[in-house]
């Protein structure tokens, strides 16, 4: 084996019982040292079977991989010696704290004496959590708790390390903060496979292994497969008041492979070979990753939102939709959200950014009803939160975070539980349950255990419980935190359909082309509202020398580093 090569798979694949196809298809390829080599594919690609038999969790129905000259199947203790895993669910204890997670896998790694004290000095300062070792782990914010899950997998000096989606539900700063200290890693010659449904993140790799329904469709550099959409992207500029329309229309057209908008633009690719009439101004655009990653999987997601065709369209009403009037929540001492105000007009999305712990979800929730404010005023379409909930709640859908159905309960259930809850009887209760298992797809899974179901069918069955009463305003917590690019199209695809009918709509997202969607963004931070305008208007704010066309995660970043420094200035003043 080549001594800079740390795992090779060979011809692997994978078949689990009762399934009719390979959970991965004759799969080879090699992981080098020293390098970061993303895994990126749809959901259900194979990603996170691959990373399991790397581990030996799991043992490949035909081929084998070898990991630093071990067979997994053969050498299962000998590669735990070697190689660190992080999950994609948070996987330390959230009832202990971060010192006691730290200490509890160096027993399990056998890491004691001043070895293990001087390990926890270096994992403490690397992820600089050295201030929080008292803190319970199921309190520390998104980003913090990667860090320590980072920490823990760190602690044996792996020479492998699999990190299975680090940064889903984490904010742009701590993303980079996570990138930052794995491009640290690969100076000491650590092999490590990032999988990710960012593909930002997968352009930075110096390669990329794109899985697609077991088969491996791509293996090399990033930059590579994005040459194979040059001069098939464009950016088309219509009114802002036609800026869905011109989306919805855009994305059916033959020649146009995907579509979506950025900002006052709708960005689109068209397929090879093509080219495009449009009745707007259009300019050519550098090709990003996510082009070519939709581009190699031909574009396969649906360009009209059965879901919206189906709803009644909302009559235009006098009162606003949401309003948050000095919104401010204590807990004791600690003020988690001072003075909040905005006004959300009929028919816009608004989105709600800012990092982990900012109290964007605080707000969110006061939002729609799930907690009440200290002080200040939440209302629904006119409706008082606090002094007619009840009317307020049979206007909303909300579609939590964390997958908030009942996991113990078959897919057919939830979806009777909450056409229930959201009042709807008889004939009108069976019809629009029957909708709902048809828009999704959901037919195949109806007696499947909420719980067990693929990320994207979560998502799925959660919207579809959320919207199945025809909500006049629909809140959605990081309604697509974790699933593909595909899949967060369709997702988009209802929303702004649902958009285009009248539907009011509050979303947190951290993808932040997914923001680009919004029509205003309030940005949070450390519990105030410190920016809000259009997703250009943000990006116009810092725009300068250092920052000529900035992204809106760069604009994300710079407010917020702008806010601490102006901070920083008033206590010294």
């Amino acid at each position: 084996m080549n001594s800079a090569v740390a795992i090779e798979i060979n011809q692997v694949s994978m078949f689990f019982k009762n399934e009719q196809n390979p959970a991965l298809d004759n799969i080879s390829a090699q992981i080098k040292n020293g390098r970061v080599t993303g895994l990126v594919g749809p959901d259900g690609a194979g990603k996170t079977t691959l990373i399991r038999l790397i581990t030996g969790l799991l043992h490949p129905t035909k081929g084998k991989i070898i990991v630093c000259g071990q067979d997994t199947t053969h050498a299962r203790n000998d590669i735990f010696e070697t190689l660190s895993y992080m999950p994609q669910k948070f996987g330390l204890y959230e009832d202990l704290t971060v010192i006691e997670n730290l200490e509890l896998y160096a027993r399990l790694r056998g890491i004691y004496g001043q070895q293990r004290k001087d390990t926890f000095e270096q994992m403490l300062q690397f992820t600089d959590l050295k201030d929080f070792t008292k803190r319970i782990a199921g309190k520390l914010s998104g980003g913090m708790k990667q860090k320590l899950g980072l920490a823990c997998a760190l602690l044996s000096q792996p020479k492998v390390l699999l990190l299975d989606e680090p940064s889903v539900g984490v904010d742009p700063i701590s993303r980079r903060e996570l990138w930052r200290m794995v491009q640290e890693l690969i100076k000491e010659d650590i092999a490590v496979i990032w999988a990710t449904s960012y593909l930002d993140e997968a352009e930075k790799c110096e390669e990329v292994l794109l899985l697609n329904e077991g088969k491996l469709l791509f293996d090399g550099l990033p930059q590579d497969l994005t040459k194979k959409v040059e001069g098939r992207t464009y950016l088309v500029s219509p009114p802002e008041s036609s800026l869905r329309t011109t989306l919805s229309s855009m994305i059916k057209q033959k020649e146009v492979l995907d579509g979506i908008i950025q900002g006052k633009n709708v960005r689109i690719m068209l397929k090879p070979l093509t080219t495009m009439n449009s009745p707007f101004p259009f300019v050519a655009t550098k090709p990003r990753f996510e082009d070519a990653f939709v581009d190699i999987l031909q574009g396969k997601y649906s360009r009209e939102s059965v879901l919206a065709n189906t709803m009644h369209p909302k009559k235009h009403k006098n009162t606003i939709p949401i309003e948050a009037q000095n919104l401010t929540k204590k807990f004791g001492d600690f003020v988690a959200v001072q003075n909040i105000s905005f006004s959300i007009k009929q028919g816009e999305i608004f989105g709600l950014l800012g990092p982990n712990g900012a109290g964007k979800s605080t707000t969110f929730k006061m939002l729609c009803g799930l907690l009440q404010p200290t002080e200040g005023t939440a209302l629904v379409s006119g409706f008082d939160l606090k002094t007619a909930s009840s009317k307020a709640r049979a206007r909303i859908g909300y579609m939590a975070q964390k997958f908030s159905l009942y996991s113990d309960l078959s897919v057919k259930q939830n979806l009777d539980f909450f056409s229930g809850v959201y009042g709807l009887l008889g004939n009108d209760r069976k019809e629009k349950i029957d909708k709902m298992i048809e828009i999704f797809e959901l037919k195949h899974y109806l007696n499947d255990n909420a719980g067990g179901l693929p990320l994207g069918f979560k998502q799925r069955l959660a919207l579809s419980c959320a919207v199945m009463h025809e909500p006049d305003v629909l809140f959605l917590d990081e309604p697509t935190s974790g699933v593909d690019p595909l899949t967060r199209r369709e997702f988009w695809t209802h929303i702004n359909g649902m958009v285009l009918k009248g539907v009011t709509i509050m979303i947190t997202t951290h993808f932040m082309d997914e923001a680009e969607y919004c029509d205003r963004i309030a940005l949070i931070y450390r519990g105030e509202n410190i920016a809000s305008d259009t997703p250009d208007g943000l990006k116009k704010s810092v725009q300068g020398d250092d920052l000529p066309d900035p992204t809106l995660e760069d604009a994300f970043i710079a407010l917020i580093k702008a806010f601490d420094k102006k901070r920083e200035m008033e206590k010294v003043a």
